[in-house]
C-alpha cells in the first residue's frame, strides 16, 4: 500500500555484500532528506553470507528500509523488481559497494528538476581502498587512474554541469522507465551503460554534476581485481551481441582487447610468419615502458609501492582483455543455448 508522503525510492541490488552493506546503509540513514519522503529497497539475489542478517537488523529499526527477493540473482532483474515495487516518483539507483555524502539524494533530485531535459543525473566517483595495505592502496589508485580504468568523465570529475554518455548509478524519474524501457535482463554486466546509451539514442540526456562525489569501495586483492575485470571484458562482447549496437558501449571498453590481441595473435601466427612476432615484442616493450614510467611517477607523488602499482595495471588490463577474447569465443555457444531455450 502506498504511503502518501513517499516520493523517493532508493533501490540497491545486492548479493553477498557483508563487507560493505553496513557502511552503505549508514550513509543512507544520514541523508538530509525527510525520513517519511524516502524508502530504501534492497533487492537481494540470494545472499549466502551475512548480508540478509545485517539488512534485517536495520530493517527492524528503520521502517523506511525493506528487502525484496531477486530469484534471477542479477542486477538488472533486481533493478526492475525494485522499480516495479517503488512508491516514489524518483528512482535513485545505488550500489552496495559505495558510500554516499549526506546531500547525495537531495542534490541529484535538485538537478533532475533544474535540468528540464535530463532523464538521468549522476556524480563523479572517488575510489577508496577497503584497507591500508600496500596492495589495496595500489589497486584503488589504479582504479582511479584514467590509464587504468579509462577516461570516463565520471572518474575524472567535472567543474560544471556536463552532458555525458553515462554516469554511475544515477537518479531517474520513474515515468521515464516507461518511456525508454527498463533494464535489459540479458546483461549481467553493463546494464547501466546500456540503459544510458539507449536513453541518449532516443533523444534523452544524461548529466554529470559537480557538487557531490560518491565513494566507491575498491576490491583489495589481485584475485578479486582480475575476476571482476575478466567479467567486465567478457560482458563487453556479450553486450554487443545482445544489443546488436556498437553504440551500447564506448571505444575505451575495447582497448584492453586490442592490447592482448597485439601480443597473442602475432605469437599464434609466428610459426607461419616468424617476423610477425616482432609485433608482440614491440607491444609488450611499449607497455612495460609506459606503465613502468607511470607507476614510478605514482609511487613518487602518491607514496605508493611501484611493484604493486605495476602489477595492478598489468593484471587489470590483461584480465579485461582476456575476458573479451573469451566473450568472442563464447558467442557460438550462446547462440546455440538461446535457440534451444526458445
Amino acid at each position: 500500500m502506498r504511503q502518501n508522503n513517499i516520493d523517493i525510492s532508493v533501490i540497491c541490488p545486492c548479493l553477498n555484500e557483508e563487507k560493505s552493506i553496513e557502511e552503505c546503509i549508514k550513509s543512507l540513514l544520514l541523508q538530509d532528506v525527510q525520513t517519511d519522503r524516502m524508502e530504501v529497497i534492497f533487492v537481494d539475489g540470494g545472499s549466502t553470507d551475512n548480508t540478509k542478517k545485517i539488512l534485517q537488523h536495520y530493517i527492524d529499526k528503520y521502517p523506511q528500509l525493506r528487502i525484496l527477493d531477486n530469484p534471477k540473482h542479477i542486477a538488472p532483474t533486481a533493478m526492475n523488481i525494485g522499480i516495479n515495487a517503488a512508491q516514489g516518483k524518483y528512482i535513485v539507483r545505488i550500489d552496495a559497494h559505495a558510500l554516499y555524502p549526506t546531500n547525495y539524494i537531495s542534490t541529484l533530485i535538485h538537478y533532475l528538476e533544474e535540468l528540464p531535459d535530463a532523464q538521468n543525473v549522476g556524480c563523479a566517483v572517488k575510489t577508496k581502498p577497503r584497507s591500508q595495505s600496500k596492495k589495496a592502496l595500489a589497486i584503488a589508485e589504479v582504479l582511479s587512474n584514467k590509464y587504468g580504468i579509462g577516461g570516463a568523465s565520471f572518474r575524472t570529475g567535472t567543474d560544471s554541469i556536463k552532458e555525458v554518455d553515462t554516469v554511475p548509478f544515477g537518479c531517474f524519474r520513474k515515468k521515464d522507465y516507461e518511456k525508454f524501457g527498463y533494464y535489459d535482463e540479458r546483461l549481467t554486466r553493463n546494464q547501466d551503460i546500456e540503459l544510458n546509451k539507449r536513453i541518449k539514442l532516443n533523444g534523452g540526456k544524461i548529466y554529470l554534476i559537480p557538487d557531490i562525489t560518491l565513494t566507491y569501495l575498491a576490491r583489495d586483492t589481485y584475485k578479486d581485481l582480475m575476476r571482476n575485470n575478466y567479467a567486465n571484458g567478457k560482458w563487453n562482447i556479450l553486450t554487443l551481441h545482445y544489443t546488436r549496437l556498437f553504440s551500447s558501449l564506448s571505444i575505451r571498453h575495447f582497448v584492453p582487447l586490442l592490447f592482448v590481441l597485439s601480443i597473442f595473435l602475432p605469437l599464434v601466427l609466428s610459426p607461419i610468419y616468424p617476423l610477425i612476432a616482432i609485433i608482440s615484442i614491440i607491444s609488450l616493450t611499449l607497455y612495460f615502458c609506459l606503465f613502468s614510467a607511470l607507476s614510478i611517477h605514482l609511487s613518487i607523488t602518491k607514496g605508493l609501492s611501484f611493484l604493486h602499482l605495476f602489477a595492478a595495471f598489468f593484471l587489470l588490463h590483461n584480465s579485461y582483455g582476456i575476458g573479451s577474447i573469451v566473450g568472442i569465443f563464447s558467442l557460438p555457444f550462446i547462440d546455440i543455448h538461446d535457440r534451444h531455450s526458445k
